[in-house]
């Protein structure tokens, strides 16, 4: 049974973005449903809340819209005792409240041809409306919603996705957030940093399990820079310095034009968890961009990090049509690859490690920081607009890869590892993943065994809606969710 929330009567117009039309077309309501039906069987023995993050623009936008433009929506699809419910909130950004009041969109997006002075502009640069729809994490009992360009971290109620505030980053004495804050499931640990045009270039920091400020330092960089992530280990964190970034000269006109700089090395900052930015140590590799890392360790005198390299980030033209230029920019070519940073010597050293185009990875979230051996991905379909049309499974140990395609007109979210109830292995468990059918109109929420997705899915629950594509997502375990939320309360 489903109840409407919210629904949105207003015309709106996609202006033949393809990223508003079809699989990427934004909903118009918010619902809630219980008791769905499932094809297949839901294992009994896991339980949790899937939540993902993506674009879904409100009101019809100003200019050229860009995918990443998109007012942030949180999709949770809650499993316990073989049954499934579902919820579909906005995240209430203040830049979203300012649009709601006007009824109509006020913000300048991405690709827009001009900027205005407005509240609400995400980071230190008031550069962008903070739409809060890239990266959701859940931590303290609540889930924290993020932006990719930095912005505040909008706290949501994980059982109603109710925006109930942002964290108070002025009290805490913290400039702002990227998104790829990750929490450490060992300690209950925030790592986080962000960025921006002007000094200090970037910031990092630590918080407490129980949202205090453990450790906050600035990180000295020779300019400004647009660094998409950062890895951490049990007792350091990897920081990256990019050659991709705004154009020096543009910036200081206030233009921000991104530009691939492949003359220049990559850099990765090792630097101790709780350690002031002056003791970073800077390792030098190919040039590269790098959006996503699927885990980092030590291994002797040696951090060990993986993740998709991205070797082309810059396209070398454009597409055809009049949205050309944002869909070539939207195709990369990521592939699996491995650095090791030896603190001894000084030394890097880099190899590619599968030739399979992937990206979004995801690992058993006990594993973060700690030597790991498989992660899950989703593959690219060969279209103009990003869609992911299946899931690959990749074995470090044994060298081996699994994928599986969705099938015709489907495409899926970033897939999370599921823990079985006392699970006692990296893989024991599932993956789970939202699915849009674009033939039949419809979402389904997947589940697979983790250990053998070639299968295909265990169980595949009917969604009261189509699902969009978005970004990122997390797995949230039942025994785990209920004390933190607990806790909290």
């Amino acid at each position: 049974m489903a109840r409407v929330l919210s629904q949105l009567t207003e015309p709106f117009s996609s202006g033949g973005n393809p990223y508003l039309e079809w699989h990427h077309a934004p909903l118009r309501q918010e619902l809630e449903a219980t008791d769905l039906e499932v094809i297949g069987e839901i294992p009994r023995d896991f339980s949790g809340v899937y939540f993902r993050n993506g674009p879904n623009v409100r009101h019809s936008p100003i200019g050229m819209y860009h995918y990443f433009d998109g007012d942030g929506m949180i999709h949770a699809v809650s499993i316990k005792d073989g049954k499934a419910s579902y919820r579909n909130r906005w995240v209430r950004t203040d830049g979203l409240a300012d649009e709601d009041a006007a009824g109509q969109a006020l913000y300048p997006g991405l690709a827009a041809d001009s900027r205005r002075e407005l509240p609400h502009l995400s980071g230190s640069d008031g550069f962008l409306k903070d739409s809060s729809n890239t990266d959701v994490v859940f931590f303290n009992g609540q889930l924290v919603s993020t932006f990719y360009q930095c912005g505040d971290g909008y706290l949501l109620d994980p059982e109603t996705l109710e925006t109930s505030g942002r964290l108070d980053l002025d009290q805490l004495g913290i400039r702002s957030l990227s998104a790829h804050s990750m929490v450490d499931e060992r300690t209950g640990e925030l790592i986080f940093f962000d960025y921006a045009a002007k000094p200090p270039y970037m910031t990092y920091g630590v918080l407490n399990a129980d949202g205090s400020l453990r450790h906050f330092t600035p990180i000295d960089l020779p300019g400004a820079r647009l660094p998409h992530t950062l890895a951490i280990t049990q007792q350091y964190t990897i920081l990256m310095d990019l050659p991709l970034f705004w154009d020096p000269e543009l910036l200081r006109k206030d233009i921000h034009k991104v530009t691939y700089y492949p003359d220049m090395p990559s850099r990765f900052g090792v630097i101790g968890r709780y350690d002031g930015g002056e003791t970073i140590r800077w390792f030098e590799c190919d040039p590269c961009y790098i959006y996503h890392i699927v885990n980092a360790w030590e291994e002797g005198d040696e951090i060990v990090m993986e993740g998709c390299k991205t070797n082309t980030p810059e396209p070398k033209g454009t597409l055809p049509g009049a949205f050309g230029n944002l869909l070539a920019w939207m195709k990369i070519d990521p592939t699996y690859h491995r650095w090791r940073f030896n603190l001894r010597t000084g030394q890097a050293r880099e190899e590619p490690v599968f030739d399979v185009a992937s990206e979004f990875p995801m690992i058993n979230a006990r594993y973060y920081g700690q030597k790991s051996d498989i992660s899950y991905h989703v593959s690219f379909a060969d279209a103009d607009v990003q869609l992911f049309d299946g899931l690959v499974r990749f074995d470090m140990a044994k060298g081996s890869v699994q994928q599986y395609k969705f099938g015709p007109g489907r495409y899926g979210s970033e897939a999370p590892f599921a823990p079985r109830d006392n699970s006692s292995g990296e893989d024991d468990g599932y993956v789970v993943t939202l699915v849009n059918d674009t033939e039949a109109g419809r979402g389904e929420f997947q589940i697979y065994d983790a250990r053998d997705i070639e299968q295909g899915p265990l169980a595949r629950v009917i969604m009261p809606q189509r699902i969009p594509g978005g970004f990122h997502s997390c797995w949230a375990p039942g025994d785990l969710l209920a004390e933190s939320v607990e806790r909290w309360r």
